[in-house]
């Protein structure tokens, strides 16, 4: 597909993916904020209609009041809203960002032959087999280690802590498997695969069992509630991990890191704390040592991605030392041109020409310099003091001789 195309596709998905990801998880953590909130009633009438729980809120000017039946009405409606389409949707519009972005481009964005050498058609089995076996995996360790002895649904503590393990490992995994960029993305999207497949495997398949149970006045098999109750706390807490590994897979200091497995390992971890946090802080008082285990996290691995000086490399006998925009030439024609030319136009960007690398100084500024996602995994081997080099023209006034 042409590159400019692509570049669109990139641009309108993305945007889609992040309008139905709001819907989502804002859902989520409305439900959760309301769970959390209830309060037995006390007026008679409700009690007398079953609910178990009711919360009043203010907003927009006027006054909401929820109910929340454990067991169904007595005239269950025939109209019932059923939360699932945020789920798929967001799946949808994100793997189709993936495929557009990263397999289109899988030589470039999944391959980085330094981490792991191999075919980009391989790089792709190898990135849907992750997203596959990490629902796999997570599916056994619930249903396996999720029951307790009479069979009903529980060990929540055993399941957390393995699922944890296990997250750990798959980030370890594909950051000896794949580029950084992509290992942190893919992670990402193995826990928003499992967040999916938990909706449309457990969560709203149980839902419908007990609605027609209940409609046809049968007995209600109380696992289902409990199955989708356990795997719907399961999705709050990775939604913070997925954001987190989703939005610094655009930020080379953290997933070109020696240690990047670490690193994602990290910002997920306070990423659930911070869920955690928030979880408790509907139920009773702030539970700020929480809050703050979070923040010590996020600094610690500021500490550990800090750049560290970089000398000078030696200068080559004989050569002469260039200075100003003839080093800033020579530098983009060895780390940039390849990828855009006049015949490879990557992004709309084009530097073979010293207009165009005037043109686009603010960018290679943010790219190279900054974020330091150019070149892409690094593969043209630009050092840092190269980028600085970059910068100091650029700060300078991007000045032409």
């Amino acid at each position: 597909m042409d590159a400019y195309l692509l570049d669109w596709a990139n641009l309108l998905l993305r945007w889609l993916h992040v309008i139905t990801a709001i819907a989502w998880i804002g859902a989520s953590l409305h439900f959760v904020l309301l769970d959390d909130s209830l309060h037995r009633p006390t007026d008679p009438e409700l009690l007398k209609k079953g609910v178990d729980g009711e919360a009043w809120a203010v907003h927009g000017g006027g006054f909401y009041h929820s109910n929340k039946y454990m067991v169904a009405p007595a005239n269950l409606p025939d109209k019932l809203h059923w939360s699932f389409w945020e789920s798929y949707s967001t799946w949808l519009s994100g793997f189709a960002l993936l495929t557009v972005l990263y397999f289109f481009n899988a030589s470039s964005f999944l391959v980085d032959k330094r981490v792991f050498d191999w075919s980009p058609g391989a790089a792709i089995a190898g990135a849907l087999a992750y997203l596959v076996l990490g629902w796999v995996v997570y599916d056994a360790i619930c249903r396996y280690f999720g029951r307790t002895r009479d069979g009903s649904v529980g060990g929540d503590a055993k399941v957390g802590v393995l699922v944890f393990v296990y997250t750990c490992v798959a980030a370890y995994v594909a950051c000896q498997l794949f580029a950084g960029r992509a290992a942190f993305l893919l992670t990402g999207a193995m826990l928003a695969t499992v967040m999916s497949a938990n909706v449309f495997m457990v969560i709203i398949p149980g839902q419908r069992k007990v609605v027609a149970a209940m409609r046809a006045g049968q007995p209600v098999d109380p696992n289902h509630g409990r199955r989708g109750k356990q795997r719907s706390v399961h999705n709050t807490y990775f939604t913070l991990p997925v954001i987190i590994a989703m939005l610094s897979n655009h930020y080379g200091m953290v997933y070109q890191h020696a240690w990047n497995w670490v690193v994602l390992i990290l910002l997920m971890l306070a990423g659930a704390l911070i869920r955690l946090f928030f979880v408790l802080r509907h139920k009773g008082p702030n539970r700020w040592e929480i809050a703050l285990a979070a923040v010590l996290l996020l600094v610690a691995t500021a500490v550990i991605v800090a750049p560290r000086p970089v000398a000078e490399p030696p200068a080559v006998a004989g050569a002469p030392k260039l200075e100003g925009f003839a080093q800033v030439q020579q530098i983009v024609e060895q780390r940039c041109a390849m990828c855009h030319n006049a015949q490879v136009v990557n992004k709309n960007v084009q530097l073979h020409t010293p207009a165009l690398i005037q043109q686009h100084a603010q960018a290679i500024l943010q790219q190279a310099v900054v974020l330091k996602t150019m070149p892409m995994n690094n593969v043209t081997q630009i050092t840092e003091a190269e980028r600085q080099a970059l910068k100091a023209w650029i700060e300078a006034g991007a000045k032409l001789p």
